[in-house]
């Protein structure tokens, strides 16, 4: 008919079981805890007790530095559990323990080792594939649950080409492979319900140990008195061991003896009982030694809990002690890592594969984003295939190599630079014509893309860390060129930054980056290409209009402007599809402002004007695109090796109606890596 309404337990079970429940109106959500934290952090607050007032969340962080689920799992960040020490409440995100295993034949696996608390394996593993049933994501071609004894493992083979990062992070955003724990430290606190603090479960938890110790203190040293008492009797009782016999043997009955030996000896009537029921083998001597031996240990027993009742310090030390021995006994490593540096939260770029690209221009500035692996390579020769739909009004003007997740500048005829990232560009098919680039960036009224670059995040994020010698530099068609640092351009705006001065009749024709070291190399329509070094053009700001750059003939003008590579070869193109790679070392460095030296032979009405040039490693492909939106993707090693002043060989077949609009260079590492 009774019930306990306190169970003496010597660690707090509610932070170390962790509890849930939902009552009216009201519920509680307690995330376990290592037992060997909390012994250690209840132990500097009872060490620090008369303190406890300046004891912070903060000091009790250095022993508890979050919830330790039995599951392990990660936790993502600390202010979580800052604020949910500190108030009661909070929100924590607690993420799957996952590796990335390479495979044979170049395809990779994820392999989840520890799920969040809570989680439900086979419900996981349900959900995964409901995603790749809809299509969701589609680049897992096996799924299987490797646990046994020894562990869970629950295997994803991915698709040959996958990204196994972006994949994983695919599953981080759609499944329970990463949840959000919240934390509501609701407890009964004299029979009323409380939202606590870290540090208050663990004040109230000593003052109930210290409620608990002193009421067992009492009962024991109560115990240990009336044991004593009875001891004592036995002690005189075997002090007159013959006179109790003889009176024991006269006596007509047991109360006559008791009352007869309370008499006589002064005893009470629990000490004159407990005699009469000792056993004969008490008299034995040793057995008289051990009575006489409990007998002082229980005095020195009464005597200890005597002093602890009336020193609260040694009570507390009794506490300490029995916290350190359960940490000793039943401590163990904590299971869930916390990860103080890690967000939670998935960017649009975490989600999307950083994979190779190739951004396709219209003259009426139609523009789509085409993965480089829908061109295959070919020999030199070709017909190529169909790269972008046109029509008598449009012709193709550019294509550039990118990744998805760089951030292209476009420049219009009017000076001005737009900014947006790789990945916003609509993905279309081959032969598709793509969107409006209007839907992308604000141009104005007859204001037309002429320049287009990529920035890879990395040297965005490092110009953003510390300014960094990095800049566009820039050449117009009629010969100007200009250093702008690339810090100018990292806030944006809808209408786009002034990035340079034109004159009436020029127009910005090429952008290359740069590190502000080494040479850079204009080419001319007519087939001039003039090497000088960087530091001629002093850095400027986005308004000023450069420096002259290359002296041109009378009809010419700027197709291509490239930084340096000692090692590399420039590769020219022209409009009638010839093409060839000269090495670097044949272009002479020279002043700026200079006419350079012949990189094409003067035969321009058989072959064409130059109609793109870049600077190639023979590791490289390039793709052609005609104005009629033919592409061909030529490995450059295909590509004849010729003097500056050769004509070149033929690269493409070309109709009689077409031209080479545009070349795009795939840097061999920009693949592979």
């Amino acid at each position: 008919l009774k019930e306990p309404v306190v169970l003496p337990a010597k660690a707090p079970q509610l932070l170390i079981n962790g509890a849930s429940g939902i009552a009216v109106g009201m519920a509680t959500s307690i995330p376990p805890h290592n037992l060997s934290e909390v012994c250690d952090a209840l132990c500097y607050m009872i060490d620090r007790w008369e303190e406890r007032d300046e004891v912070t969340v903060e000091n009790l962080m250095g022993f508890i530095p979050g919830p330790d689920f039995p599951t392990g799992g990660l936790i993502l960040g600390q202010e979580g559990i800052r604020t949910a020490y500190a108030t009661g409440h909070g929100r924590l995100v607690v993420r799957a323990v996952t590796r990335i295993e390479e495979m044979k034949g170049g395809r990779w696996r994820i392999v989840v080792t520890e799920l969040p608390y809570l989680v439900n394996k086979a419900a996981l593993i349900e959900r995964i594939a409901e995603l790749v049933r809809e299509g969701r994501i589609d680049d897992i071609a096996d799924l299987r649950d490797e646990s046994d004894r020894h562990g869970l493992s629950i295997v994803i083979e991915l698709k040959r080409g996958a990204r196994p990062q972006t994949v994983l992070n695919q599953l981080l955003k759609f499944t329970p492979l990463q949840t959000t724990f919240g934390v509501q430290m609701l407890a009964l606190v004299d029979g009323q319900p409380r939202v606590l603090s870290l540090k208050r479960i663990l004040q109230l938890f000593i003052e109930h140990r210290i409620q608990v110790v002193t009421r067992r203190t009492r009962y024991d040293l109560e115990k240990a008195k009336a044991r004593a008492h009875i001891l004592e009797g036995l002690r005189i009782a075997l002090q007159f061991l013959d006179e109790v016999i003889a009176l024991i043997r006269q006596a007509p009955d047991a109360e006559t003896a008791k009352a007869q030996l309370m008499e006589r000896f002064g005893l009470t009537e629990v000490q004159a009982q407990a005699i009469l029921d000792m056993p004969l083998r008490r008299l034995a001597a040793l057995e008289r030694q051990r009575l006489e031996e409990e007998y002082q240990g229980l005095v020195a027993r009464i005597a200890e809990l005597e002093a602890l009742l009336l020193d609260p310090h040694k009570i507390l030390r009794v506490i300490r002690e029995e916290l350190q021995h359960l940490k000793e006994k039943y401590g163990d490593p904590r299971r869930t890592r916390i990860l103080p540096e890690v967000t939670a939260e998935f960017t649009v770029e975490d989600l999307i594969p950083d994979e190779p690209v190739l951004v396709l221009l219209s003259q009426r500035g139609y523009i789509k984003r085409v993965p480089v692996s829908a061109y295959r390579p070919q020999g030199r020769g070709g017909r190529g295939v169909t790269g972008m739909a046109t029509d008598e009004d449009d012709a193709v003007a550019s294509v550039f190599a990118c990744r998805t997740l760089d951030y292209l500048f476009f420049f219009t005829d009017q000076g001005r630079a737009y900014r947006i990232r790789a990945y916003e560009v609509p993905d279309a098919d081959r032969a598709a014509r793509g969107i409006p680039i209007v839907n992308l960036i604000n141009l104005a009224e007859g204001e037309r893309i002429t320049a287009a670059v990529a920035v890879s995040p990395a040297w965005m994020e490092r110009t953003e860390a510390d300014g960094g010698d990095r800049y566009l530099v820039m050449a117009t068609c009629l010969g100007k060129v200009k250093r702008v640092p690339l810090n100018e351009f990292l806030t944006t705006r809808s209408t786009g930054l002034m990035a340079i001065q034109l004159e009436e009749g020029d127009v910005l024709q090429d952008v290359c980056l740069s590190d502000g070291a080494g040479d850079l190399l204009l080419v001319t329509a007519r087939g001039q290409a003039l090497r000088f070094e960087e530091a001629e053009v002093r850095p400027m700001g986005r308004a000023a209009a450069g420096v002259r750059g290359i002296r041109l003939e009378e009809g010419d003008m700027v197709i291509a402007l490239d930084r340096v590579d000692p090692e590399g070869e420039l590769l020219v193109v022209t409009t009638g599809g010839f093409g060839k790679r000269t090495p670097i070392s044949q272009y002479p460095r020279k002043g700026r402002a200079t006419g350079g030296v012949r990189t094409i032979a003067d035969r321009l009405e058989e072959i064409g004007e130059i109609a793109a040039a870049r600077v190639v490693q023979p590791g490289d492909d390039i793709v052609l695109l005609t104005a009629n939106g033919m592409a061909i993707r030529i490995p450059v090693t295909e590509i004849p090796q010729a003097g500056r002043a050769t004509r070149g060989s033929r690269l493409i077949a070309l109709t009689e109606a077409d031209r080479i609009a545009s070349m795009a260079r795939i840097r061999a590492l920009k693949e592979t890596d």
